[in-house]
């Protein structure tokens, strides 16, 4: 679990978001990582404690990263373009 700076991560979710490798939202993303789809999982700094503990404890089965980005999660949704608050995204195979 890491936390770095948002100008970064920015940077590389548009990139990711372009090339369509972002799975946005929670069910997708908890879906993705038990079918094995996921190699990286970022989360908003306000995303809920249930939430975060458990894809804590699937990327950690799956051993993969969790990074915590220093935005809130309506921050992240204007990031990705969306009309809505985004608390987990993940990266596809």
């Amino acid at each position: 679990m890491a936390e770095e700076p948002a100008e970064k991560h920015a940077s590389e979710i548009r990139k990711l978001l372009k090339e369509g490798q972002l799975i946005i939202g929670t069910d997708r993303t908890l879906k993705g990582i038990k079918q094995g789809k996921v190699v990286r999982v970022f989360l908003a700094s306000n995303t809920a404690k249930e939430t975060r503990e458990s894809i804590e404890h699937y990327a950690s089965l799956a051993g993969f990263e969790v990074s915590i980005l220093p935005v809130l999660n309506d921050e992240l949704g204007v990031v990705c373009k969306k009309p809505f608050s985004i608390s987990v995204l993940s990266v596809k195979k």
